[in-house]
């Protein structure tokens, strides 16, 4: 999956509701989704921010925060990578499978607190706190047991 963390020039970041189950409960995520067959990832985040939020994705600053998620009780597996990107343009949601049924910028407060899942939540959290990009989270479970926060990379000098 690829997910996309826009801010605007206040510094919010936006998010998305979905009614994925079409019950009338929305659950915000950020904006982004599963890469379709024959779609690299950065092709699948450029065409998801499109359908659901609207706004054309000019470029890709980094690479914020990869997240793995594996529930066990379902059998499965998902990996998450979201990347902070530059945009252009007005909110006009146009997703084809009609799950999005708002998109808004939210402080940095308000968005880790729509965010239910901590899958979700806390990797946003920490980026938004610390903006470091290259962490690597892992969770066993919806619910967040079991998360695990990798310290990104760095490069060590070369002895030579």
């Amino acid at each position: 999956m690829a997910a996309g963390v826009l801010r605007d020039r206040f510094g919010r970041v936006l998010l998305v509701g979905n009614d994925w189950q079409g019950l009338g409960r929305v659950r915000h995520t950020l904006p982004g989704g599963v890469v379709e067959p024959g779609e690299t990832l950065l092709e699948a985040l450029y065409r998801e921010i499109a359908e659901e939020t609207g706004l054309k994705l000019t470029g890709i600053k980094h690479m914020a925060y990869t997240v793995h998620i594996e529930d066990e009780r379902r059998g499965e597996r998902a990996i998450a990578v979201a990347f902070e990107a530059t945009w252009e343009g007005l909110l006009n949601p146009a997703d084809p499978d009609g799950f999005i049924v708002e998109a808004r910028f939210c402080t940095p407060d308000e968005a880790v607190e729509l965010l239910e899942s901590p899958p979700m939540r806390e990797p946003l959290h920490d980026y938004l706190r610390t903006n470091e990009p290259g962490r690597f989270y892992a969770f066993k479970g919806w619910d967040g047991r079991g998360g695990l926060r990798v310290p990104p990379l760095k490069a060590e000098p070369s002895a030579r």
